[in-house]
């Protein structure tokens, strides 16, 4: 394929999903993005404003909430547990330059976050990166390298300031907005 037929064919994809990111209903946008084979389990919250690149290399568990202007970069493959909660304008990473390279050639690899991971709002997770069963991430933080299960992290780069409760048995899609 022409690299400009390319060009024209992901900004036409760019478009589409931009627009779906402002569709009223979770339900619909979810319905969307499923149509471009993302795989999103029942009862996910998926707020408006998000940004999701190649959704067909997404997926979502039973229960995650996704937050308000979240961008999801699934370039390299993005997986999201069940009850997961990323805040609003968390930025998840899985490809990004080079700075090494004469050609700022795209290096990066799948994210994986487990089931019950919270991403407060602002925080940064880089390529290759596994956030570990119940582990929180602050807000703001700038996550480089694995965190490990009921772990939380904070500053930048992430480093641990604390341990989480292990009795985890929440289900936080009971506080999904319907319309939002």
């Amino acid at each position: 394929m022409k690299q400009s037929v390319k060009n024209l064919l992901n900004s036409v994809l760019f478009i589409i999903h931009g627009l779906i990111s402002v569709l009223p209903f979770h339900t619909v946008r979810i319905f969307m993005l499923r149509l471009f084979k993302a795989k999103i389990a029942n009862k996910v919250g998926i707020y408006r404003g998000f940004e999701v690149r190649h959704p067909w290399k997404l997926k979502i568990g039973e229960g995650s909430i996704i937050g308000h202007k979240a961008l999801l970069d699934c370039r390299r493959g993005l997986e999201i547990g069940s009850n997961v909660n990323i805040s609003n304008e968390v930025m998840i990473w899985t490809l990004h330059h080079d700075y090494n390279d004469p050609a700022f050639a795209g290096v990066g690899d799948k994210v994986v976050i487990e089931d019950y991971a919270w991403i407060c709002s602002r925080a940064i997770i880089l390529p290759g990166v596994k956030i570990g069963y119940g582990a929180v991430v602050a807000a703001g933080a700038v996550v480089v390298k694995d965190i490990p299960p009921m772990t939380v992290v904070g500053g930048i780069p992430a480093k641990k300031i604390a341990d989480r409760n292990i009795n985890l048995n929440y289900s936080i899609n009971q506080y999904i907005l319907p319309i939002i």
